[in-house]
């Protein structure tokens, strides 16, 4: 089992604990609390992702160890949660882990059901900056 399908098992796990979704959305917006503070400086026309409901700004670069460090934000509580939970998942990962990953997690906690159309829009926003900021530093390896 790769790094990323062990975290995302763990994820699966901690919702799987909750069965009420406003237990569920406490939780997502608690784990937004948990993302490092992101630099005004880097809220960015450059790092905002297009197709978001919300505000979102992810930023990343090639570490020296040959992986993606990202930092992120979002102006909206639910989102800031989500894009945690995403960081978890992809943050600190080489390229080609984060390209050959299967989010399944997404599905297995039910989170693309409970979004609103838009959101959930938006999550696949987020997901697809990530893969071209990994297809962009794969290229350049």
């Amino acid at each position: 089992m790769t790094p990323i399908e062990e975290t995302q098992n763990e994820i699966i796990e901690e919702f799987e604990g909750m069965t009420d979704w406003m237990d569920r959305y406490a939780y997502i917006i608690d784990l937004g609390n948990t993302l490092p503070e992101f630099p005004e400086a880097d809220k960015t026309p450059q790092n905002l992702i297009e197709g978001c409901q919300s505000r979102v700004w992810i930023d990343a670069e090639l570490t020296q160890s040959g992986t993606i460090h990202f930092e992120a934000d979002s102006d909206a509580l639910i989102v800031k949660g989500i894009v945690a939970l995403l960081m978890r998942v992809l943050n600190d990962r080489t390229p080609d882990e984060i390209l050959n990953s299967n989010l399944y997690f997404i599905d297995k906690i039910g989170l693309k059901e409970h979004l609103s159309p838009t959101r959930s829009n938006g999550l696949v926003a987020m997901v697809n900056q990530i893969r071209d900021y990994a297809r962009a530093f794969k290229a350049m390896q």
